[in-house]
């Protein structure tokens, strides 16, 4: 089943939100630290992902392109609002936060080697390891997420099911149509900038700055985009 690792993956952040959630009423102090805690953790995974570009300038390229578009398309704002629209939909206490913590938690479990290696092992050989393996990570992430930045988290698994589970379901016309070399780029890249935006969500935890991050996700059409141009183009 090609989307058996997706799926598992999808249901450890639910269960992991929903753990979360109810360690939502710890003291103040504790989960100002605890906040503090996981905005320095972003902060590093996002250098660290950051770092492994080939080629600095596709990454550059893309951000700034993808800025550019973000920026007219208004994403952060139309993002805001879906956050809006499922408060009035799901009730509860955490306004403000749902926007906050949906956009958080897709980046950091949707962007990254793990989750394009993994969806293709799964559709390609039916092996689900990774998937698990990201899973589990993605499910302790989510607890700590959910205990700060409230419910909004538990969203984020339905993105990060379609993302995966497109990219499973279309494994084999992928392997078939995209060379082993462009792909393995590709991720380079992809993770690469992904880190950047990674790095900016750990500073906006941090209350150093306030980025509209949501505004930055066309870079990652931009990069793909351009690395494909230039390896085809070479």
């Amino acid at each position: 089943m090609a989307l058996l690792g997706t799926i598992v993956n999808a249901i450890l952040i639910i269960i992991g939100s929903l753990v979360g959630r109810a360690l939502a009423n710890i003291p103040e102090s504790m989960k100002t630290t605890v906040m503090k805690g996981i905005g320095l953790t972003v902060a590093v995974l996002g250098i660290q992902m950051g770092m492994k570009s080939s080629s600095f300038l596709y990454v550059i390229i893309s951000i700034v392109l993808g800025a550019v578009m973000g920026e007219l398309f208004h994403l952060e704002e139309k993002l805001n609002n879906l956050g809006v629209w499922i408060e009035s939909k799901v009730g509860g206490k955490e306004k403000g936060n749902i926007a906050q913590g949906f956009v958080t938690a897709t980046l950091i479990f949707a962007i990254g080697a793990m989750a394009v290696v993994g969806a293709l092992d799964s559709g390609i050989r039916g092996d689900h390891q990774v998937l698990y393996t990201k899973g589990i990570i993605d499910g302790f992430t989510a607890i700590m997420l959910t205990s700060t930045l409230g419910l909004g988290v538990i969203f984020s698994s339905i993105p990060v099911f379609l993302y995966e589970g497109v990219i499973a379901l279309f494994a084999n016309q992928i392997n078939q149509f995209v060379p082993k070399e462009l792909m393995d780029l590709l991720i380079l890249e992809l993770t690469a900038t992904g880190g950047i935006m990674i790095l900016a969500i750990g500073l906006n935890i941090l209350e150093i700055t306030k980025i509209k991050v949501a505004n930055l996700l066309p870079s990652l059409l931009i990069v793909t985009m351009t690395v494909a141009t230039v390896y085809y183009f070479n």
